[in-house]
């Protein structure tokens, strides 16, 4: 049946693949649709028959039945600050606040330059491609970093041109998880919102992270001990900074030197440089990120001090940036790419049934001993 349908040029229908499963056309169509209650058995069936015959659905026509377009939007949003003049709006080019062309040359250093320069972001996309990819359902990436930028987003979104958004929120004060929440449209966060909004999410336990570091260094032998935190204005920095406090606090060592930085390596190295200067004879460190901890090993390098010898090093994250650090680091490991299939499923389960509560799920680190520390 398939070769002849083949040699005549014949698209594969909705029955040949019935007949090929040995099923009926409605059995065949519940299952290219999602639906839920189809014996797994009978799913793997069908599918088998629409490899057999090389059926492609019509999604044109299966959007009309479903209300579905098998798309999602994965927005990275930013500050919750207006777009100043030559600002960059959603599709990544400079902007004017009033939405016109900006001057020639605006836009360098833009957010959407920060978040590809994160290996971060590149472990979101990763996992929640691998998870929606084998199901027919593609990922369409949005950034809003600004009030005309989120406007779009939630446009683009009540207008049903995708299904649901995954968010990853890059600040506080962002606004956008709660304006999509109250907006009642389909949505899954990376992290806690810091707002109260009626969203899901999934997060890290993020103090017990930083509590598994704060004891490796002490079991080491590490006394003079201080900290790198990222970015205290989001709670991923803060619960590991607070989380490496209250150990350390546990064991006896009430004060730790704290040097700020921004979950990058430059900022890595000033804030190492500030703690050498500060306090010289430190022998232990704990950075809240992988890249902040690649830089300050450069900066100890740089100063004549040997990692491990002379002064341990941990990060945080487990990122491509740990194993090419060197030494390579001893880090926290974040499941980054569990976490965003994870956050996929939740929106997809959520879009099955549209009345389901929001949700939380919450992934242990655990600690990955190299020769850094």
């Amino acid at each position: 049946m398939t070769d002849a349908l083949r040699s005549a040029g014949a698209a594969p229908t909705l029955e040949d693949v019935a007949r090929a499963a040995g099923v009926s056309r409605a059995t065949v169509s519940r299952v290219i649709n999602g639906v839920r209650n189809v014996d797994p058995t009978i799913q793997e069936a069908v599918r088998e028959a629409v490899s057999v015959t090389g059926y492609t659905p019509n999604r044109a026509a299966r959007s009309l039945v479903t209300r579905r377009t098998d798309a999602v939007a994965l927005v990275v949003s930013g500050t919750g600050v207006e777009p100043a003049e030559g600002a960059e709006g959603a599709d990544g080019e400079p902007h004017t606040a009033d939405g016109g062309e900006p001057p020639e040359g605006a836009g360098e250093g833009s957010f959407t330059a920060r978040v590809f320069a994160d290996p971060f972001f590149g472990r979101v996309v990763t996992g929640v491609v691998d998870y929606l990819r084998p199901r027919g359902i593609h990922p369409v990436l949005m950034f809003a970093e600004s009030a005309w930028a989120r406007d779009e987003v939630v446009a683009y979104l009540r207008q049903g041109s995708a299904d649901g958004a995954l968010i990853v929120s890059t600040h506080a004060e962002d606004p956008l998880p709660a304006l999509v929440a109250e907006a009642g449209l389909p949505a899954v966060l990376y992290a806690r919102p810091t707002r109260p909004a009626r969203i899901s999410y999934v997060d890290l336990a993020h103090r017990d992270g930083a509590r598994l570091a704060a004891e490796h260094l002490l079991a080491r032998g590490c006394r003079r001990i201080a900290t790198i935190s990222g970015p205290l204005d989001i709670p991923a920095g803060q619960d590991r900074l607070a989380g490496f406090q209250e150990t350390m606090a546990r064991h006896g060592h009430p004060y730790i030197p704290v040097a700020e930085g921004g979950f990058t390596q430059e900022s890595g190295e000033a804030a190492m440089e500030r703690l050498l200067t500060e306090h010289p004879g430190l022998d232990g460190v704990f950075a809240g990120n992988d890249l902040m901890a690649t830089g300050a090993c450069h900066v100890l390098r740089d100063h004549g001090r040997k990692v491990p010898e002379d002064v341990a090093v941990i990060g945080f994250d487990d990122s491509g940036a740990a194993a090419a650090c060197r030494p390579p680091l001893t880090t926290v490991r974040q499941p980054v790419e569990d976490m965003a299939a994870e956050m996929a499923r939740l929106l997809i389960d959520r879009l099955a049934e549209p009345d389901r509560p929001a949700t939380s799920v919450i992934f242990e680190p655990t600690l990955v001993v190299r020769a850094s520390a």
